[in-house]
């Protein structure tokens, strides 16, 4: 089985008991095989999980650290048959000086150690009284589990999938935590040995370090803390566990629990990757104070990740492919703001980008009117609201805004009738101007039947819209603004040298979804309810292009996702075809666990062959188009985003296409 990349790691809080290395690691270990069931790769532990965090004194007990190093034991003989990388914390004395230390096991062996860098020795922390800092650590190998293994915070562990470095808790606290040079060293995944125990506001401020290093690091962070079974003398651990991958957060622990728990998430190393290839920041060729530091490489046992995802699987994968799933939430609208305290953040942010590109044209340009083509449609709709809206903030009379509506052959009463309502509740001049006389017209001159409802009839009107626009523009001095979306353009389904043409695009960097997202948020936070109720129809009317007759209810009989496909697909095709370079096998992949209870496996295939031969078959309507403002993270300009040979050659992405099954 492929695994698109992904690799499933967990963060554990096992219950313990303070300075009862058995029971411990007992825990530990049933942690670690259950873990192994659930196809996980690596699981992190606690700080000095084997002893607990909590020891105190203790620590300098001989006893105590001698049976920590026979747990280690334990822990090596029970995974010497397991697949899975543990990572585990115990206090190891070296010459004469104690560490905390981070032990990474793996096929029944010692891989490495790390020792932690940065003791806190302030408020409720004492561990200077007990521990030494890696920076008194002199020797580079160690004896563990009768064998010799690096030891050191300048190791980076590689798999056959992905690399990974350790922070030990306060280690991340830092100005400049240890896994920020181990990443720049080649580490992706970043797992933290914490303790970590909870005062008031403490867990938001944690969850922050931890999204912000994954972020700055362009990694994933896997953060297990100590939980039930420290002592709570003084102090009171949570077990606040969490997965992050490059800011987000994919999974958080339950915090306060009586019983062990796991967190787990599938990290995505190829979004890492193509993430780092594009960031040529991310190097340390741009870090002149470490680019002295040299990290070794420990190759952690080679059948880790081949066996836990693909041979435990079994010979039946497409019935166990289910079972393995994909343990992250993975949006069907990856472009839209989540629906929560962001939403109206976020669609702020947006509207105002719009506006203030084009505030800005207006301003360069000091003209004083707009003149817009008004269908009824989604994109017409934003388009003007955006207008509107930059119209106040340069205090430019609305009526200087010319809104045209011109009905043609496939016009329907239902978004005429919205465009008229839509101009009049915002105040802009209104003009009606048919095309149908002159299309007509055109068409005798190029001898074309007027009953063939070819591509011909269709570009033909979207053509003389386009000409009255500009030349209407041109009477009135004004500037003509586009409205075509970015998934339109994506998709080519715009006509060259019709629509595909304006003098400035506001809609440009803005999928069909996100489209339809802004103008219910416009409707909901903007609007009078008069003019809400326009919008709200608007989002219910079929997208379409209005260029073929009406059927015999006065509807539209020309559907645009009836054609191309549903936007809702096209749109999560595009996010993740820009945004991080995936082929289709792995889109495909993403798309039925995102689409699992909308489309099937037959529906999603068929359209992402479509998406792939249209989006690189109209990449000539991509390399000339006006000017308008990037929104979110991809855009199509060829000036801006992506640059893209209008003559390259599909073939590469079709070939992988035909392999995929339903």
């Amino acid at each position: 089985m492929n695994n698109h990349g992904f690799v499933r790691v967990a963060a554990a809080s096992p219950a313990l008991k303070v300075a009862d290395c058995d029971y411990n690691t007992d825990e530990i270990i049933k942690l670690i095989n259950k873990a192994e069931g659930d196809n996980i790769s690596a699981i992190v532990f606690p700080e000095l999980s084997i002893t607990a965090y909590t020891c105190g004194d203790l620590f300098l007990q001989s006893l105590l650290l001698e049976e920590a190093l026979k747990s280690l034991n334990r822990i090596c003989d029970a995974t010497r048959n397991l697949s899975i990388v543990a990572l585990v914390g115990l206090p190891i004395a070296v010459s004469n000086r104690l560490y905390n230390m981070a032990v990474v096991v793996s096929g029944g062996r010692v891989m490495g150690a790390v020792p932690k860098t940065f003791l806190p020795n302030y408020n409720e922390f004492y561990e200077k009284r007990w521990f030494s800092s890696s920076e008194e650590l002199k020797e580079k190998t160690i004896t563990l589990c009768n064998r010799s293994v690096p030891v050191g915070v300048d190791l980076v562990f590689k798999t056959e999938l992905f690399n990974f470095s350790i922070d030990v808790c306060e280690d991340l606290w830092t100005p400049i935590p240890p896994s920020s040079i181990s990443c720049l060293n080649g580490a992706e995944v970043i797992f933290n040995l914490s303790a970590s125990n909870e005062t008031t506001g403490k867990h938001l401020y944690r969850k922050s370090l931890v999204s912000q290093q994954s972020a700055r690091c362009i990694s994933g962070y896997v953060y297990a803390a100590s939980g039930n079974g420290e002592s709570t003398t003084d102090i009171i651990f949570a077990g606040s566990s969490m997965i992050a991958e490059n800011g987000s957060i994919l999974a958080e622990g339950e915090r306060f629990s009586f019983d062990s728990k796991v967190t787990v998430a599938d990290i995505d190393i190829d979004r890492l990757r193509i993430d780092r290839l594009k960031n040529k920041s991310f190097s340390l060729s741009e870090y002149a104070a470490i680019k002295g530091i040299e990290f070794r490489d420990v190759f952690v046992s080679k059948n880790l990740i081949s066996k836990s995802i693909s041979d435990k699987l079994g010979k039946d994968k497409k019935a166990n492919i289910k079972k393995y799933g994909l343990r992250r939430f993975v949006s069907p609208t990856p472009f839209v703001p989540t629906n929560d305290g962001t939403l109206n953040e976020r669609c702020e942010e947006i509207f105002s980008i719009q506006v203030s590109g084009l505030a800005k044209r207006m301003l360069h340009t000091k003209i004083q009117k707009a003149v817009i083509g008004v269908s009824g449609g989604l994109d017409s709709t934003l388009a003007l609201l955006v207008l509107a809206k930059t119209f106040d903030r340069l205090n430019i009379p609305r009526e200087n805004i010319i809104g045209i509506t011109m009905p043609g052959f496939g016009t329907t009463d239902r978004t005429y009738t919205n465009a008229i309502k839509l101009m009049q509740s915002l105040g802009t001049t209104i003009k009606e101007i048919s095309i149908k006389d002159a299309v007509i017209q055109h068409f005798k001159d190029i001898e074309h039947d007027v009953n063939t409802h070819d591509i011909t009839y269709e570009n033909s009107q979207a053509r003389e819209r386009t000409q009255i626009l500009m030349d209407y523009a041109n009477k009135v001095n004004g500037l003509v603004i586009g409205t075509g979306d970015l998934s339109e353009l994506a998709l080519g389904w715009c006509t060259y040298n019709g629509d595909h043409m304006s003098m400035y695009a506001v809609n440009t960097g803005i999928p069909k979804t996100l489209v339809r997202t802004l103008v219910g948020w416009i409707a909901d936070t903007h609007m009078d309810e008069v003019s809400k109720a326009v919008l709200l129809d608007v989002m219910d009317t079929p997208v379409s292009p209005e260029l073929l007759p009406m059927d015999e209810n006065g509807e539209i009989l020309q559907k645009t996702e009836d054609v191309v496909g549903p936007y809702i697909l096209h749109d999560f095709f595009l996010y993740y075809v820009l945004r991080f370079g995936f082929p289709p096998s792995k889109i495909y992949f993403l798309a039925k666990h995102a689409f699992a209870e909308q489309y099937t496996t037959e529906e999603i295939l068929k359209w992402l062959r479509t998406f792939f031969w249209r989006f690189f078959s109209q990449q000539f309507k991509r390399s000339c188009l006006p000017d308008g403002p990037k929104v979110g993270s991809v855009n199509l300009s060829p000036r801006g985003d992506w640059r893209m040979p209008s003559d390259a050659s599909v073939a590469l992405w079709m070939k992988e296409l035909e392999t995929l099954e339903p």
